[in-house]
C-alpha cells in the first residue's frame, strides 16, 4: 500500500472512529482494520466498521478487540451494532461457517465469557466475512457485516502495542 493511500485509509478511519479514537495513538492501518492505542487507560485495540448500509442506523456501528494488559485482558471482543436491539433478542455472530451466540443490550454485544472471545478472534484470524445479526425494538431483522482483510495484523498490532506499554 502506498503511503498517500495508507494516509487517505487513516483520514477516513479517523473520521468515522472519531469518538474511539480521539487523542489516541495510531498503530496503523492494516486493510479494512486499524489498530490503536490509549496511553490514558491504558488499553489497545483493532477496529473496524461494517460494509456500508442504505438503512437507517441507529447507531455508528464498528468492531473492536481489545487489550488491557495491566488487567491481564487481551483479545476482548466489543461490537457495537448499527440498530438499538430488542430486549432479548438474540444476538449471532457468524465468522465463515462458524456461529457465536452473543450477550449484549442496546446497541452493544460482547461474546459470552473469556473462552467465546478466544473462539471468536482464532476465527476472524481464519476467516474472510464475519457477519452479526439481530432483531432491532421495531421487529426487524438486521445484520451489519464486516471484511476480515487486516484484521489478524490489527489484532496483532494492538496486541504488541500494549506490551510496550
Amino acid at each position: 500500500m502506498t503511503n498517500r493511500l495508507a494516509l487517505s485509509l487513516f483520514a477516513a478511519l479517523s473520521a468515522t472512529f472519531a469518538a474511539p479514537i480521539l487523542a489516541k495513538d495510531s498503530l496503523g492501518v492494516f486493510s479494512s482494520w486499524a489498530a490503536f492505542r490509549d496511553p490514558n487507560v491504558p488499553r489497545c485495540y483493532a477496529i473496524a466498521k461494517p460494509e456500508p448500509s442504505k438503512l437507517a442506523r441507529d447507531y455508528e456501528p464498528f468492531a473492536t478487540i481489545g487489550t488491557w494488559s495491566k488487567r491481564q485482558i487481551r483479545g476482548q471482543v466489543h461490537i457495537r451494532l448499527s440498530r438499538e436491539i430488542a430486549g432479548r433478542s438474540a444476538i449471532t455472530l457468524i465468522i465463515n461457517a462458524k456461529r457465536f451466540s452473543l450477550t449484549g443490550g442496546g446497541g452493544d454485544a460482547w461474546a459470552r465469557d473469556k473462552a467465546m472471545d478466544a473462539a471468536i478472534v482464532a476465527a476472524m484470524r481464519s476467516g474472510s466475512r464475519m457477519t452479526v445479526n439481530a432483531v432491532d425494538k421495531g421487529g426487524r431483522r438486521f445484520s451489519d457485516t464486516y471484511n476480515l482483510s487486516g484484521a489478524a495484523t490489527a489484532m496483532d498490532a494492538a496486541t504488541v502495542g500494549c506490551a510496550r506499554s
